[in-house]
């Protein structure tokens, strides 16, 4: 293999443990440790070497139960080294989803704390296939060997494993918000290029301290040469966090990025905005996961120095970053669009990404063909060609058949199940998901030009488009969530207010039906994502 070839996405660890070996990689505050990133990759060439020992090695799927602390971090980039396969799934998903999980990716291995490993034995997780089992933060009576005892302390260095651009890194499952969470299998190659991607489009440099709010994030602060910041939270329930801590951490240790969800940078920025709280050394946040409200941009953007800017990522867990935008651009110019019903501008293609708009069509498209793209300004599903998007579900492969297009020239487009349209100045706006759009005997109504039209009104949090029936005959049906402390007794004149909102473009003067939702289901993993599928069981037994 030529050294151009080797990618092992461990290696960024180690070559900052060789330019800044005392500069710390992660800071726990709650637990009051740092580690810094010569300790994080000695630690984890120990733990591969242990690994390796135990049978934990290279091409080896391993299931990892481990939630954000020191171990997770060592015990992730340990498994790189070694070639192994970690397979990441939400604990949030729900115990039968999990068994499915683990299932459907058939690990060999298994390392979880106590907790995890209780619940494997319980509900028979991976009984199957799992053979090797591997304890955190607690002893062999859990079922498995103490991490501990796999670590060879008389390891001095550890040569990772040759691996190449095509070869698995790690499979990581969907969140399951628009069905069964999928498998993603991704590559060290497209870590790399997901790697090179942030911090191109960012301006990251060695030596920022990063305040991840998710999990997989956090992971990639030290690849990008960061310093990871992990806050005082439960990482299932961001749109939940006391914003005391996050913003006291964010001040005292002076952090220069953040990732934060929607649903987090809602209630941080409530808070902040109330209290007057500014974060001074903030050059830039990011939030993806799903649309973030202007409102909320607005709000968060007061609580950062001049010249600091809130961006928003577009795409998925199968491709990320596909198009980014910052808060200036949306706040001065497309937020307004987005509340005339043009749907949400998501930003311009990253470097070395190429997107295109197809038709929509449910079915399979098996090869490319420029024939497939449709007029700038119409509205069709979202595809893309990129180093950092992935070519395959794990053991799924109609799913894979489903998002893949060959190209005879070579590679592969990836379907982002996304429908939008390029603007005259090549930016990408998001109209909703293809599975959500509502399909009615006048024609097909998209979720987000629709709902941000209806988002205007000042009392209300959110809404959500559904549609009742079957597809191609349903029935439009407007679920709202009210803000917060706005009583009941307004819903009559608030109904009233919306329908005349609506009479005032095309697409949403159709709308005639209005339910009110105490609190829309989310998903775990930035709590921002509309559960529409439960929504619209729910509207269907609420219209006559």
């Amino acid at each position: 293999m030529r050294s151009d070839d080797y990618v092992n996405i461990s290696r960024s660890l180690s070559e900052m443990a060789q330019l800044n070996p005392e500069n710390a990689a992660i800071i726990f505050p709650e637990k009051g440790r740092t580690l810094t990133f010569s300790q994080l990759d000695l630690w984890s060439s120990r733990l591969a070497a242990g690994f390796e020992k135990a049978g934990i090695s290279r091409g080896v799927r391993t299931a990892l139960l481990v939630p954000p602390s020191p171990e997770l971090f060592a015990v992730t980039f340990a498994l790189f080294k070694a070639g192994a396969v970690p397979v990441f799934i939400d604990p949030g998903i729900g115990a039968r989803n999990m068994k499915g999980c683990l299932a459907e990716a058939a690990p060999a291995a298994f390392i979880g704390i106590p907790k995890a490993h209780v619940a494997r034995r319980l509900l028979g997780w991976g009984r199957a296939t799992l053979s090797t089992f591997v304890t955190v933060n607690g002893g062999r009576f859990w079922g498995g060997i103490p991490l501990e005892e796999i670590e060879c302390s008389s390891v001095e260095a550890f040569v990772p494993a040759v691996t190449g651009q095509d070869e698995t890194a790690a499979i990581l499952f969907t969140s399951g918000s628009t069905g069964p969470p999928k498998g993603v299998v991704y590559t060290h190659g497209n870590f790399a290029a997901q790697v090179a991607a942030l911090k191109d489009v960012y301006g990251i440099a060695p030596g920022e301290i990063d305040l991840p709010t998710f999990p997989l994030f956090a992971l990639f602060a030290p690849a990008l040469g960061m310093t990871a910041l992990i806050p005082e939270m439960d990482f299932t329930r961001p749109g939940m966090v006391d914003p005391v801590k996050i913003l006291e951490t964010a001040r005292k240790y002076r952090a220069t990025s953040m990732f934060g969800s929607p649903a987090l940078l809602n209630r941080v920025g409530r808070y902040g905005e109330a209290e007057e709280v500014t974060i001074p050394d903030m050059k830039r946040v990011i939030s993806a996961g799903a649309p973030v409200p202007a409102t909320t941009l607005e709000r968060f953007a007061q609580l950062l120095p001049e010249g600091s800017e809130i961006f928003t990522p577009y795409g998925a867990t199968e491709a990320l970053p596909v198009c980014s935008i910052g808060s200036r651009e949306i706040l001065s110019e497309t937020a307004a669009a987005t509340g005339q019903g043009r749907g949400i501008c998501v930003g311009r293609p990253v470097k070395g990404l190429s997107l295109a708009v197809i038709g929509v069509t449910d079915d399979p498209v098996d090869i490319w063909s420029e024939d497939l793209t449709v007029a700038d300004g119409q509205i069709g599903e979202i595809a893309v060609r990129a180093p950092q998007a992935t070519a395959a579900y794990f053991n799924r492969p109609e799913a894979t058949r489903l998002a893949k297009i060959h190209d005879p020239s070579g590679g592969f487009w990836h379907r982002m199940g996304d429908l939008g349209y390029l603007d005259e100045r090549g930016r990408v706006w998001f109209c909703g998901r293809k599975s959500h759009r509502v399909r009615t005997a006048a024609g097909t109504l998209y979720t987000i030009p629709v709902e941000g039209v209806f988002n205007t009104h000042p009392e209300v949090f959110r809404t959500a488009l559904v549609g009742i029936g079957e597809p191609g005959r349903q029935r439009p049906v407007l679920c709202v969530e009210l803000e917060k402390g706005v009583s009941g007794s307004w819903k009559t004149l608030i109904r009233q207010e919306l329908l005349e909102i609506g009479a005032g473009y095309p697409h949403t003067a159709v709308i005639r039906d209005i339910l009110f939702h105490p609190a829309f289901p989310v998903d775990i993993r930035h709590n921002a994502k509309i559960f529409r599928e439960k929504l619209a069981k729910w509207a269907a037994g609420r219209i006559k």
